[in-house]
């Protein structure tokens, strides 16, 4: 037995080198929140999440005063029975959000020590299904003040010139017209054969809206649309799929097994992102998949390519890693020692042991709006 000795956390705040814009928001920083866990053989396990533009604390405060009292002591290999324990411990305070976040990173950050332990990189650790690279997509196309179409156009291409076949854009902040003009500049650029995904962060409230949107957007063959309205709106998610032949995706900030369920039952999203940071973790996120897995859906997951890296190279139907080229949007690159190798689309699976990086002590120390406590 592994006997679980610390548990520690900070906060840290990484401000963007530009504003940058979604389709119904700006962001000028981002809070990350870090853990550690620590086994009385030595080994130290790391986990992290994105804790918002604001009040990333929220999270830290769950670890510390919630969770941490639940793993210290116990068995560092009892995933399982851990995650039951933190889930029922935190049911009062919220079965998602931050809470949910605090169990994610805690449940990584297990997973990671254990498969330090055991001298294996994370994905082999879980049961490796690839073994030295996996499909990637890149993502950006964000909306930068006087950023034109045809600026948009060469950032896609530019990806492309890159070995990679798949590219995502942010829709929705724009009129129509200004749409069709992005849209139109990115197939021109990147030729028929590619990929173009379009994300659309919850931009619309209603369906009529949505349905515009996508007439305008089918000709142009879009391999997804993204998040088109609230998550919570799961109603008008099904009637969207209903109604284009384009594939809905969603499911970043969901949480919890049951409610990628009611997605799956409704038939609200043919492509599921869940994101292992969010959702309860890598445990939660395994049962997740397995549950997508016998509805014959996929999963390409949700931001943190280091972290999601290892859960497409461990799940059949968990099929592209979400890879950012520069560290401008995902700034959480600048808070780790290891970047991940791409070549030709793929990305390089890490042969480290664990998740195959730490943090940059440096950097943490730059960002840090608190110490490890």
């Amino acid at each position: 037995m592994t006997t679980i000795t610390e548990v520690r956390t900070r906060t840290v705040n990484v401000p963007l080198d530009n504003p940058t814009s979604f389709s119904n928001r700006q962001v000028l920083k981002r809070d990350y929140v870090l853990v550690e866990v620590v086994g009385d053989d030595g080994h130290i396990g790391i986990g992290f999440c994105y804790g918002g533009n604001n009040a990333g604390s929220l999270v830290a405060n769950a670890v510390r005063e919630l969770l941490k009292p639940v793993l210290l002591g116990a068995d560092a290999h009892s995933t399982e029975a851990l995650w039951q324990a933190m889930y029922q411990e935190s049911l009062l305070h919220g079965r998602s959000g931050s809470v949910m976040r605090a169990i994610s990173i805690l449940d990584t950050a297990l997973w990671d020590r254990n498969a330090r332990a055991a001298k294996l990189p994370l994905y082999k650790f879980l049961g490796a299904s690839d073994t030295l690279s996996v499909p990637a997509y890149a993502s950006g196309g964000y909306y930068l003040d006087g950023k034109t179409p045809a600026m948009l156009g060469e950032e896609m291409a530019g990806y492309v010139s890159k070995g990679f076949t798949a590219v995502k854009m942010k829709v929705g902040r724009e009129d129509l017209a200004g749409e069709e003009a992005r849209l139109a500049a990115v197939r021109e650029a990147v030729g028929p054969d590619v990929q173009v995904m379009m994300d659309a962060n919850n931009a619309w409230r209603d369906l009529p809206s949505a349905l515009a949107f996508m007439r305008m957007a089918e000709p142009y063959n879009p391999f997804w649309i993204e998040e088109p309205f609230s998550p919570d709106d799961i109603d008008n998610h099904r009637r969207l799929a209903e109604r284009t032949p384009v594939p809905v995706a969603t499911g970043e900030i969901e949480a919890g097994r049951w409610r990628f369920k009611e997605l799956l039952d409704k038939e609200a999203a043919m492509i599921l992102q869940t994101d292992a940071a969010v959702c309860g973790g890598i445990t939660e996120f395994r049962r997740i998949a397995a549950t997508a897995a016998s509805y014959g859906v996929d999963i390409y997951p949700h931001w943190f390519h280091d972290l999601h890296i290892h859960l497409v190279a461990s799940a059949p139907n968990v099929k592209m890693v979400e890879f950012f080229a520069d560290d401008q949007v995902l700034n959480f690159r600048r808070l780790v020692d290891t970047q991940l190798e791409f070549a030709d689309g793929q990305l390089l699976l890490p042969t480290a042991p664990g998740l195959g990086f730490g943090f940059d002590q440096a950097a943490l120390e730059r960002y840090a709006i608190e110490p490890w406590q």
